[in-house]
This record gives structure tokens, C-alpha cells and sequence, in this order.
């Protein structure tokens, strides 16, 4: 596994929790990506890592659908709950 190689951006507020989310489960970056896929999220490599990376902006619908597929709450991926 990689790790990254610049700091983390400003444009959300849950890609450092989602990156979290998904090593704890041991879930790949295209695992994730093809659980959003079935969602119907169809999101890329490259813009999952941006999500994670906070360096992209990430709507509603999208944070509802990681949210379920990581097993988590809106409220924890946004910080509110630990």
C-alpha cells in the first residue's frame, strides 16, 4: 500500500475518514469503487482518490452511498461521532 505523498486538501470533510473506513476493512480502492458502482455512484480511480485525498468536493448522494458501503454513518464519515 502506498502512502501519500501530499497533504490533505480542503474541499471535504470526510476523505481522511473514508480512506480510514476502508483500510480498517481491508477493502481495496477498486473494491470500494465497484460497491459505489452497484449504488449507482459511478465514480473513477482517479476521483476516489481525490475524495480521499480532500481534494475533491463530494455530494449528498455520493456520502449517503460510501457511508452505506463502508458501514458507517454520515454523521461518523463527517466527524460528528467517533
Amino acid at each position: 500500500m502506498r502512502t501519500r505523498q501530499q497533504a490533505l486538501g480542503d474541499r471535504n470533510l470526510v476523505g481522511e475518514r473514508v480512506g480510514q473506513r476502508r483500510r480498517e476493512l481491508h477493502i481495496k480502492q477498486k473494491d470500494l469503487l465497484t460497491l459505489l458502482q452497484i449504488q449507482g455512484i459511478d465514480l473513477n480511480a482517479s476521483g476516489l482518490s481525490k475524495l480521499e485525498g480532500q481534494n475533491r468536493f463530494v455530494t449528498d448522494i455520493e456520502l449517503k452511498c460510501i457511508a452505506k458501503a463502508l458501514e458507517v454513518s454520515v454523521d461518523w464519515l463527517l466527524g460528528n461521532m467517533e
